[in-house]
């Protein structure tokens, strides 16, 4: 096997690790509040603490990977992930697994827009490059089906600091592997600054919204922390727009936004992030609380969608180049929207048969719409800015996901709360909500296909947008209810983590490209509706 290819094989498997970790931590958050005796604020921030790092530093990971080499950052990436999972997995108290946990983030920040870029820097052949996107995308689809019965499986048979160390030979592996088959790629403009500036409010803006958008249900939205933390947000944001209008190498270059397969692109996997969470966060709800599935079972019924987003993707490449990215992201959004409306109409009846077409149809429009999308959206631009275009892809993924809990789940709180005030009964109160929570995603998914195929008419005819000019390279070859709570939810009787629901993950993450399994966040273990 060709070099390149293993070199994929080593993208791939620190994508797996990184996707498994988030999607593993939640269904094991009963077990590590049993063991560390945790409060309800240090549990919570076992997973929050992650993806605040994580989603905080992504841009500034993007560019310092592409300044100083992709290669060199996968591997310090993966470096800190693996000893930090390592730490994890030995924390004997709530504040070194915390810690563990936040650094992790950052070497989560560092590694995922790194495997995007790679793969964009080492398949110079286009079909071969889509099939590597495909692959890619799989093997994210995999982690995402596994991820919660391997958590379950831990958590119910062995010690749960298990869920970390399964990381530490998968990062060993991956270093191996890429240390003998990955080359460098970076950067190679004249002038390869980091922009300070542009790091340090890039990296504000999106600490400060992720963090608003984790606690704001829990602190409440118009606490005095929350409004700051949105202010701070929206100023550094505004102030990061100025410093990368007049820096000489900014770190974004702001022209990138006028391409509209970029910024359509960007939009549509936005409105992509709503579903995926939508079925993901809530979904796993409903089976458990609605349904009455275990957490084993509920995240069995996951398993075919994911396999089925895995297939699809894994063939979209020859589909891709016969029908065009805006026919095919449009027609799996589409797909997409009807298969979230099938679960709209489901009631508290509902068989693991009755299920399956929804999720198959899911499964499969997501799969046939994400290595177009991608591949759209990022081959339009200069190849020596791909770390920090995947990583503006997957900030905007992450903030896009938290996003979406909040909106479904204010909609799903408020005509949950109507029906509970008119004397319907808890269960039933929440298929109520949980309905027009779909149903507001299916209109968001149905808006993101005609948005898709009007944005992405032009992709692959539009020139790359250039960041300067370049100058020759010389490469480096180098041989659940810690979830409800999260969205306010009350189903039925209280119990705490009488059910621990199925996760993601990711954000997210996400691993620098849209597709990356979601992250959930689990909030103060509380049923506070």
């Amino acid at each position: 096997m060709a070099r390149r290819w293993w070199a994929l094989v080593a993208v791939a498997l620190a994508t797996f690790m990184t996707y498994l970790d988030n999607n593993v931590t939640n269904v094991a958050i009963p077990t590590i509040q049993r063991s560390l005796h945790l409060s309800i604020a240090g549990l919570e921030w076992v997973v929050s603490s992650y993806v605040l790092v994580f989603a905080g530093l992504l841009l500034a990971g993007g560019r310092i990977a592409d300044v100083y080499g992709r290669r060199r950052l996968f591997f310090g990436g993966t470096i800190v992930f693996t000893l930090s999972s390592l730490a994890a997995g030995l924390a004997g108290s709530g504040d070194v697994l915390i810690g563990a946990r936040v650094v992790q983030g950052v070497g989560a920040a560092f590694l995922v827009p790194t495997t995007l870029a790679i793969i964009m820097a080492t398949f110079r052949d286009t079909r071969e490059r889509t099939a590597a996107i495909g692959i890619w995308t799989a093997i994210g689809a995999m982690a995402l089906a596994f991820g919660p019965l391997i958590g379950g499986f831990i958590s119910q048979h062995l010690h749960w600091g298990w869920i970390f160390f399964i990381n530490v030979p998968v990062g060993i592996i991956a270093l191996a592997i890429a240390a003998l088959t990955m080359d460098e790629s970076r950067d190679t403009t004249a002038r390869r600054g980091l922009d300070l500036a542009g790091m340090v409010t890039s990296s504000v803006a999106l600490l400060t919204l992720t963090y608003a958008l984790i606690e704001g249900h829990d602190k409440g939205w118009t606490s005095a922390i929350i409004i700051s933390a949105f202010a701070i947000a929206a100023t550094a944001a505004a102030a990061f727009v100025l410093a990368e209008s007049r820096a000489k190498s900014p770190m974004v270059e702001l022209t990138l936004f006028r391409s509209r397969a970029f910024s359509g692109g960007t939009a549509t996997m936005m409105l992509w992030a709503f579903g995926i969470f939508g079925i993901y966060f809530f979904t796993s709800i409903y089976l458990q609380d609605i349904l009455g599935f275990s957490p084993t079972k509920a995240g069995l019924a996951f398993v075919p969608m994911a396999l089925c987003l895995a297939a699809t993707a894994s063939l979209a490449g020859p589909l891709y180049t016969r029908f065009g990215a805006h026919r095919m992201v449009a027609g799996g959004m589409a797909v997409m929207a009807v298969g979230l409306y099938l679960f709209s109409v489901l009631g508290a009846g509902a068989t693991f048969a009755s299920l399956m077409p929804g999720f198959l149809l899911f499964g499969f429009g997501s799969g046939l719409m994400q290595v177009p999308l991608t591949s759209a959206v990022l081959q339009g631009q200069p190849p020596e800015r791909s770390g920090v275009a995947s990583a503006l892809l997957n900030a905007s993924r992450e903030v896009a996901g938290l996003l979406g809990i909040t909106v479904i789940g204010a909609v799903l709180r408020s005509r949950q709360g109507d029906a509970l005030r008119h004397g319907t009964a808890p269960a039933g109160a929440f298929l109520d909500g949980y309905h027009a929570g779909l149903t507001v995603t299916v209109l968001l998914v149905a808006a993101g296909a005609v948005i898709s195929y009007l944005a992405l008419r032009t992709a692959g005819t539009e020139a790359p947008v250039p960041a300067e000019a370049p100058v020759p390279a010389e490469p480096s070859r180098v041989t659940v209810r810690d979830q409800e709570s999260r969205a306010g939810i009350l189903v039925g009787e209280p119990g705490p983590f009488s059910r621990s629901a199925d996760s993601r993950a990711p954000t997210g993450s996400d691993a620098g490209s849209s597709w990356i399994a979601p992250t959930l966040q689990p909030g103060h273990i509380t049923n506070d509706l």
